[in-house]
């Protein structure tokens, strides 16, 4: 992978609930469901402060499911964006599937349409915008795109290891697996620097 070119715009796509705050089976519906995990926040950051920019490519169908409504998808955004800047951080714009599986969109993930979304709304290429997430879904998204896939053992795929991970990883060619977010932003800042080094140390610790 070639470091990008100092002139084009720096963007990583992440996704939301169990790469950057803890998941849950019942949706996050409320800013007081909204937990941050360990070292996420600070991990954003610090790929801002390397000339990243952070986009969310996140499915909240709990809005089409009737759980909760755009005032509270907004709270939550803005307890994010609060926390973030806490730390000296930012995330430059939120893009969301509100579908349901069954409408038919084609923006939910595993289908690409939010990744082709970021990519016109930002004038990049995704051969070297990396999609992170916590799910097969986030991965397959990001290789319909074209974009490099990165696994965080968080949210849904914590714990995960030996034959299921290797299934995972097998379904989703070229994926790299690192140990949360934090791990993946010291890595892509490596690489991107020049940095061919060793592999994630985040994830061989953890292994």
């Amino acid at each position: 992978m070639s470091p990008t070119s100092s002139n084009a715009l720096k963007l990583v796509i992440l996704d939301r609930d169990g790469t950057i705050n803890e998941d849950r089976d019942d949706y996050v519906k409320s800013p007081d469901e909204w937990v941050p995990l360990p070292g996420a926040l600070e991990a954003i950051s610090r790929l801002n402060h390397a000339g990243w920019h952070t986009v969310l490519a996140t499915n909240q169908s709990g809005l089409g499911r009737g759980l909760f409504d755009m005032a509270s998808l907004n709270e939550i955004q803005l307890k994010m964006n609060h926390a973030l800047a806490a730390q000296g951080g930012r995330i430059d714009a939120v893009f969301f599937c509100p579908h349901t599986p069954d409408e038919g969109c084609d923006c939910r993930k595993p289908l690409p349409g939010m990744m082709l979304q970021i990519a016109e709304r930002f004038g990049v290429s995704l051969d070297n915008t990396p999609m992170v997430g916590d799910t097969v879904r986030d991965l397959q998204a990001g290789m319909a795109a074209g974009c490099p896939t990165h696994l965080v053992l968080t949210g849904k795929s914590a714990g995960l290891e030996g034959q299921a991970l290797a299934e995972l990883i097998a379904s989703v060619p070229g994926t790299r697996v690192h140990a949360d977010l934090s791990a993946f932003a010291d890595w892509w800042i490596r690489q991107q620097r020049g940095d061919t080094g060793d592999s994630d140390p985040g994830f061989e610790e953890s292994r």
